[in-house]
Parts: C-alpha cells; structure tokens; sequence
C-alpha cells in the first residue's frame, strides 16, 4: 500500500467533517486515493456513504454511482458489479461520462464485448436516440468531451473484436483527425492507433520492438528535414486571458481549440492522453501566447492563423524549453497553472 495515497485519504476524509460545503469533492478525492493505495474497499465504502440515504445529496449521482461499479470491480465483487450495472442501465442516465467509467470498468476487467455495448449505449443516451452520430453532432453537444471519448473507446474496443468498421467508426476518425490536425498539424489515422496487432507485437516483443516503435512514431512527427530537431511533442495550452485574446483575434483559430476555455483544457489533456497511448515519448504543454504567435509568424513569414504556422509554434515552444513536461505527478500541481493537484484537476476530467 502507498503511505502517501493511505495519508492522503485520511486526510480528505477528516477535512470532509470539518468543511461542509466541500464534502462531496473532498470524499471523492479521498476514494480516488485510497483506489490509488490499493485499498477499493474504502473507495466503495465512501462512494455508497455519498449515495446513501444520509449523504446528503451528491451534484452527480450518476457518476458517483458508476465510480462505485468500477470500485466494485476492483475489490473482487464481480456479481455485485454486474448487479450494480444493470441497475444503473435501467435507470437510462443521461451523463455520457458515467456511462465511460462503467465502460472502462468493463473493458478493463477484460469484458471486451460487453464494453463495446456500454459504449454504445452510452453515446446514444448521451446524444440522444435517432440523433445522428456525426462529429459535428458530438462537438456540439453540451457533454461533447465525453460524448467523444464514448465513441473513440467504442473505436478501441471494436478494433480488439475485429469487427467491420461502420459510420460510427467514421465517427471516431474523424474527432480523431480534427483534434491532432488542429493541436499538431499532421494526424495518425486512428486505425493505427488502436491497430491490437501493433499493441501485442509491441508488448510481446520486450524493450527493443518499443523502442523501435517510438522511433518510428518520433520520426513521423519529427520535422526530418530540420537537422536537431527536438523530439518533444508539444501541445500548446493558451492560458484564459491568453484563449480570449486568440478568439478576439483570430476566432476561427480560437474555436479549433475547444468552444470555451475549460473545453479547451480538456482537449489538451485527451490529446496528451493520445499521445501517449499512441506510445509517443516526451510530451508536454506549452503554454501559448497571442504575443508569442504573432512574432513567431513574423519570423517564419506566414500568417499566424494558419495550421501550419500554429503547428510550428507549438515546435517552437518545445525547442526553447517554454513547456511543462507531461504528465506531472498526480499530487503536484497541475500543468494549466490552476495551483490544484493533477490528479484532482486536468488529471481527472470526469470531475471537471
């Protein structure tokens, strides 16, 4: 067991009895840490204190409730995880990122098929029965960043079943491409990144077919014309007063980058989170300026709202050291300056 996850749900839970208005947030901090310490009998038992009669009300009962299924999992409790989730299916929520979290509890318990099923449901309860499955549609949504990680984890899953691409599938390539293009200026087709072939020769084959994969992802993404070209991949990450000074200028540049700042922090996160998975190495966030831009665009002669000259910024970022190595530690404070801890900001998404 960690010590310092084990004092850290200690911790929250006794600041819980003493601060009223922020129980709720600090009791699920305090289940996160003791998941994190190897002890998913104490998450359980504070998700099912918030949810019971004398909790007081949580803000998303859903969520909590699908935290629960996935502490169940942990401690072993198959059959009443499965209880739990048909429970939580009948109900037909509406939060796509509950839906998510008993997906993954799913996926990771090894339940492939069923996963793909939660998936699913998941976006068309999220989206809404006959609306269609379009990236549009899913970016529009109120709930569009976990609408999108509904249909990228359905992706995953079908492409570990072997199952035939369908519009859905299109769906999820193209959320896919629209986020790398507009953060990198150059996408991986999302077939590839979730290719199970690729994953099991890379996991199979010890250190040296990993390393030879990230060479080769690093030699897709590096500029292989510019000799010493630096092999961090940056994501550039424009600050709230910097976001409205890009969309008072350039809008359209602004509106690639989330429909809204805390849009926006997300997205930087899941691509990070991409990338990662994608086995790209040293990441990091760059943190942006309107400023910055403009004179990076004097001196490449192009116009600063262009994929090209906003893709070689982020470079630029990278190459002069103004970036935050990603991920941080889960306890340090998080990469968008907010001064929480990782895990309990950017780090954890649902809870954003």
């Amino acid at each position: 067991m960690s010590t310092s996850e084990r004092r850290a749900a200690e911790e929250c839970e006794r600041l819980a009895a003493h601060r009223p208005q922020d129980r709720e947030e600090l009791l699920l901090e305090a289940a996160d840490a003791w998941q994190e310490a190897g002890r998913p009998e104490r998450a359980l038992a504070l998700y099912e204190r918030l949810l019971g009669p004398g909790g007081g009300g949580v803000q998303e009962p859903d969520l909590v409730d699908a935290f629960r299924i996935g502490a169940l999992w942990d401690a072993g409790r198959e059959g009443d995880a499965r209880a739990a989730a048909e429970a939580f299916r009948k109900r037909h929520p509406r939060d796509p990122a509950a839906w998510n979290v008993v997906a993954e509890a799913f996926e990771d318990a090894g339940e492939t098929a069923t996963a793909a099923e939660w998936y699913t449901a998941g976006v068309t309860h999220g989206l809404g029965a006959g609306t269609p499955v379009t990236a549009d549609a899913v970016e529009a949504a109120r709930d569009g960043f976990d609408l999108e990680t509904l249909v990228l984890g359905r992706h995953r899953v079908r492409r570990l079943l072997g199952f035939p691409h369908d519009d859905w599938d299109d769906t999820a390539d193209e959320l896919h491409a629209r986020r790398e293009l507009a953060w990198l200026g150059h996408a991986r087709p999302l077939d590839e990144v979730h290719d199970p072939v690729r994953l099991k020769r890379a996991k199979d084959g010890g250190a040296e077919a990993l390393d030879a994969e990230i060479a080769a992802l690093t030699d897709t993404r590096d500029d292989a014309s510019a000799p010493g070209a630096p092999r961090t991949t940056c994501v550039p990450y424009w600050p709230p007063e910097e976001f409205a000074r890009l969309a008072a200028r350039w809008p359209r540049t602004a509106a690639a980058y989330g429909e809204n700042h805390a849009d926006h922090r997300r997205q930087v996160e899941r691509t990070l989170t991409e990338l990662s998975e994608e086995g790209v190495p040293h990441l990091a966030v760059g943190h942006a300026t309107s400023a910055g831009l403009e004179a990076h665009a004097q001196t490449v002669d192009a116009p600063p709202d262009t994929p090209d000259t906003l893709s070689s910024y982020a470079t630029e970022l990278a190459r002069t050291g103004r970036t935050i190595a990603w991920p941080p530690p889960r306890n340090g404070p998080c990469w968008c300056g907010s001064g929480r801890k990782y895990k309990k900001c950017c780090g954890n998404p649902a809870l954003t």
